[in-house]
């Protein structure tokens, strides 16, 4: 499987600052995400051309990196900021960097808990359904059923 063109960019052959397809390429963040972080203040306000174009420094594109490896890690948007301001404090303190990090894992088995629940019920509704050519089905019979309670946090 070929790389992605963020692996195959190498910051050094880059000449600096570049325009937003580039930090694309380069992140592996879309100019539509990236668009959108600027507007939740996760970047600094990026200096732009005299026609308007947004100019991203290597500073900006690393950030945005950052930004990616704690979206594909499931962290909430107001962590990721305030992961970010913890990144680039160098006065931080890792036990708040940590107790973000422990309040999303317990979050994540919270959430892994819930989704082991629900399959081992589609299991047993599965295990019940006799799968012939008769209408009586009692997968449709339990998701009508309305003495079961939705499963929290489904929407």
């Amino acid at each position: 499987m070929p790389l992605p063109e963020s692996a195959r960019l190498s910051d050094a052959a880059v000449t600096w600052p570049v325009h937003i397809g580039m930090a694309d390429k380069l992140s592996g963040v879309s100019a539509k995400m990236i668009r959108h972080y600027e507007s939740l203040a996760l970047l600094p306000a990026v200096n732009r051309t005299d026609s308007g174009y947004r100019l991203y420094t290597q500073a900006d594109v690393h950030t945005l990196r950052f930004i990616r490896r704690c979206r594909e890690l499931g962290f909430p948007m107001k962590d990721i900021a305030s992961l970010v301001n913890l990144w680039h404090d160098q006065h931080r303190s890792s036990a708040n960097v940590q107790d973000i990090a422990r309040r999303h894992l317990h979050t994540l088995a919270e959430r892994i808990a819930g989704l082991q629940a629900m399959q081992r019920t589609l299991q047993g509704l599965i295990g019940c359904c006799h799968g012939d050519e008769r209408p009586e089905c009692p997968i449709l019979d339990e998701l009508a059923n309305p003495a079961h309670p939705a499963t929290p946090g489904i929407d």
